[in-house]
């Protein structure tokens, strides 16, 4: 059965845009979870634009379910993973000049001696990894070698299709990325820009194990509401 997560990063930007104390990300994952949601995830960036470092501790000091922490490779984020313990971790690219994540990881230019240490030591902490990285063959390949859990499939250039034919093109490759992954026994989740309309494809292919949506889901809440918004989007996953 599909899985959604909820990115709570949104409602923290909105929180920054002040430096106040509210809206709470931590509340919004509350309502999350008693809505039926099955993962919270949160991306702690270097130059903490949104979540912060006391999300990541008062979640886990209040939610039940999965915690999954996006971040990027660095040395100060690790120590952030291996002193509060979330789930999973998700190694993600990061620049500061993006607005939001902009493309997968390129383990393809990396020598994979830095990234295997690193994976290793989150690993012996308990921690599942996935990495975020294209759908391409090759890059499945290195996560493979770097003994990871799971990989989250980048669907900007999905959610981004300016046609029917381009959108296609893309599902086609998410499909193949995600058998293989499946082949491989790695889990297959997805990610970045998906909304109310263009989930329902990839959610028909029946193969991917978790979805990682945000700022639909926070956007559309301004007008109905978080629980409604996060119930309408587990009815098109086919979990309510």
């Amino acid at each position: 059965m599909h899985k959604l997560g909820i990115n709570i990063d949104h409602i923290a930007t909105l929180r920054q845009a002040r430096l106040g104390k509210y809206p709470d990300p931590v509340f919004g994952a509350m309502i999350a979870e008693q809505a039926g949601v099955q993962n919270i995830t949160l991306h702690i960036r270097e130059d903490r634009r949104h979540t912060q470092e006391r999300d990541l501790a008062v979640l886990k000091e209040t939610v039940n379910i999965k915690i999954n922490l996006e971040m990027a490779p660095t040395e100060e984020l690790k120590e952030i993973a291996l002193k509060y313990l979330p789930t999973s971790v998700t190694l993600v690219p990061e620049k500061r000049e993006e607005l939001t994540t902009e493309g997968g990881l390129d383990l393809l230019a990396d020598s994979n001696s830095f990234l295997k240490t690193y994976v290793a030591e989150l690993k012996e902490a308990g921690i599942e990894v996935s990495l975020f990285i294209d759908p391409i063959e090759e890059q499945i390949e290195k996560s493979i070698e770097l003994n990871v859990d799971a990989v989250e499939f980048n669907t900007g250039k999905y959610s981004e299709s300016n046609n029917k034919n381009e959108e296609n093109l893309e599902l086609e490759k998410i499909a193949k990325a995600v058998d293989f992954a499946l082949q491989n026994n790695l889990k297959a989740h997805v990610g970045h820009g998906l909304n109310y309309n263009n989930v329902q494809k990839l959610a028909m292919l029946g193969t991917i194990e978790e979805f990682n949506i945000g700022h639909s889901i926070v956007s559309r809440a301004l007008f109905v509401g978080f629980e409604k918004a996060v119930k309408d989007m587990m009815k098109i996953l086919g979990i309510l």
